[in-house]
């Protein structure tokens, strides 16, 4: 027999009652989420929160599991709006023409692996050592700029992290890099269409935006078959001319999938790497002297703060998670962000500590088929970074950890701002 599905009911299927117990987790919340995460793994690691409808789940070893297990646990809502998008909102984007999907993140095999297999060519260590002086020279030129203001008042995510990652991306894959300001436009619009809590009002806006990214996304396509060039885009049309089964659809919603995931997570990451960094001074001396200890930091960076802490999958039968049953059809919020603290897998979890062996287990980049394809680029830009600005300016301090925000959404843990002084 099949369950009746918890999120039809808004009722766990076993125990009949209404979830309500959220143990201090507010979805969308993401000030300071690890209290509840914590509290969560002790007390209720596979929690039904009717509010969003998810089954969430927050232990390390059940997460893995899940990524492992596609078959069971499916990645097709991983790109699908949390909030149903609203009646004026649908007509835009139809009327537009916006047809994107998944670039690979939503897609499942045989799909998924004939995309990334073709991607996957393109998208090599080759082209990211390429752009390396040009990511260099940008974070050098930014943190000079930066650092001649007589005021000694910066700002890590305006003055760096905005545009060093969104010029990487529109770089390798052949767009036009003095877009930065409006790429990070539509980029923040599908942010708050996917992962947001908008009203249909609030839609609006955002969904003439996402039209606009979609037809540019085509664009790009086009314009590579036309002229060619050296870019990613240029490799993928030349692969499809000789023989690679992917479409110039295809092509495009790969773009609209980097084009967000390939800068706006690493903007993220930057600015919360010197966030944490900052905020314990003795392990950023660490780093003053010995740059060699910088890759660790990224990871532990990606551990104790990475830039998701939330994905989703949809189970696809009856299934069973940290001893729980999940009916077909129910859909599950794996808060990667909690599985990273957990002391099962990472001694002093709640504690950030740069030499810790481990870190590189952390699930920020996800775990098996999906494993994110732009991990070694956004770890080379972090590195670079930390590398030049602890060079340029080792007597960096953090203005007020405290009075930081963050975005509110579902999936992502995003600085407002990193403010700092020298």
């Amino acid at each position: 027999m099949t369950l009746q599905s918890a999120a039809e009911t808004g009722k766990c299927p076993y125990s009949g009652a209404t979830q309500g117990s959220h143990h201090g987790y507010e979805p969308f919340d993401m000030k300071n989420p690890f209290p509840a995460y914590a509290e969560m793994r002790k007390e209720e690691p596979v929690m039904f929160d009717e509010r969003v409808g998810y089954w969430v789940v927050t232990r390390y070893d059940d997460i893995k599991a899940v990524f492992e297990d596609w078959e069971t646990f499916s990645s097709e809502n991983a790109q699908a709006p949390v909030r149903k998008r609203g009646p004026q909102a649908t007509k835009i984007m139809n009327d537009g023409g916006f047809t994107a999907y998944s670039g690979l993140s939503a897609r499942i095999p045989p799909e998924h692996s004939r995309i990334r297999e073709i991607v996957q060519k393109a998208f090599t260590p080759r082209r990211f050592k390429k752009l390396e002086p040009e990511i260099r020279d940008n974070v050098v030129s930014r943190v000079e700029t930066m650092l001649e203001r007589p005021d000694k008042d910066g700002e890590i995510i305006r003055d760096l992290a905005y545009d060093i990652p969104t010029i990487t991306i529109l770089t390798l894959i052949g767009a036009d890099i003095g877009k930065v300001d409006t790429y990070k436009r539509w980029s923040d619009s599908r942010a708050a269409m996917t992962w947001g809590d908008l009203s249909d009002e609030e839609q609006i806006p955002h969904a003439h935006n996402l039209v606009e990214y979609w037809q540019e996304c085509l664009s790009i396509v086009a314009d590579a078959h036309e002229h060619g060039g050296d870019s990613m885009t240029a490799d993928l049309v030349k692969a499809q001319s000789e023989g690679a089964e992917i479409s110039d659809h295809e092509i495009a919603s790969v773009l609209y999938s980097l084009l967000f995931a390939g800068h706006e997570t690493t903007t993220t990451l930057i600015g919360n790497t010197l966030r944490v960094l900052l905020a314990h001074p003795d392990q950023w001396q660490t780093l003053i002297d010995d740059e060699k200890k910088i890759p660790a930091a990224v990871d532990e960076v990606l551990r104790y703060s990475g830039s998701i802490v939330g994905w989703r999958r949809k189970a696809l039968k009856d299934a069973e998670v940290g001893g729980v049953k999940i009916a077909e059809g129910d859909e599950l919020l794996l808060l990667m962000g909690s599985a990273n603290r957990d002391e099962s897998r990472f001694d002093g979890g709640e504690d950030f500590d740069i030499s810790r062996p481990n870190a590189r287990e952390h699930l920020s980049f996800g775990f098996g088929i999906h494993y994110c394809l732009g991990n070694m680029l956004a770890k080379l830009q972090a590195k670079i970074c930390l590398q030049e600005i602890t060079r340029l300016a080792p007597n960096l301090k953090l203005v007020d950890d405290a009075d930081i925000d963050f975005r509110e959404n579902l999936s992502f843990r995003v600085p407002t701002s990193v403010p700092v002084t020298w």
